[in-house]
């Protein structure tokens, strides 16, 4: 591995959102904080282009809401071929959080989060992604 040196330039309104970034994220400094963001968008680029991923996808919603568990094991039942496993956890009295483990090409991960985060009644729906290949 080769280590280079160069020097960035950024406007002074860019310079303090990344040491505002850099302080919320808890990085050592701006290197540490460039390199995760270039990490990030080389991972996203791969997630476009279709590459192997793997990732979580986790869904809020009221667990009074008894159509709405059903609805997701319906369409989980579609994917089985991506799905590592799932988990339901009750948060509370009215909230249940689902966990959904999925590993396969970007477009399916993306396509089953879709389907499962626009049920309505979800609360809260995110898919979170890295490459695996």
């Amino acid at each position: 591995m080769s280590l280079k040196r160069f020097g960035v330039s950024l406007e002074e309104d860019l310079l303090e959102v990344l040491d505002q970034y850099v302080n919320t994220n808890g990085f050592a400094n701006r290197s540490q904080g460039i390199r995760f963001l270039i990490e990030k968008n080389v991972a996203e680029q791969k997630w476009q282009c279709n590459h192997i991923v793997a990732g979580t996808i986790i869904i809020m919603y009221d667990q009074g809401k008894k159509e709405i568990a059903s609805k997701i094991s319906d369409i989980q039942h579609n994917y089985t071929d991506v799905i590592l496993s799932s988990s339901q956890y009750y948060v509370n009295q009215n909230f249940c959080m689902h966990i959904a483990t999925v590993m396969g090409k970007a477009h399916r991960l993306t396509e089953l989060s879709d389907r499962l985060t626009t049920i309505k009644g979800i609360k809260h729906g995110k898919l979170v992604m890295s490459r695996a290949d």
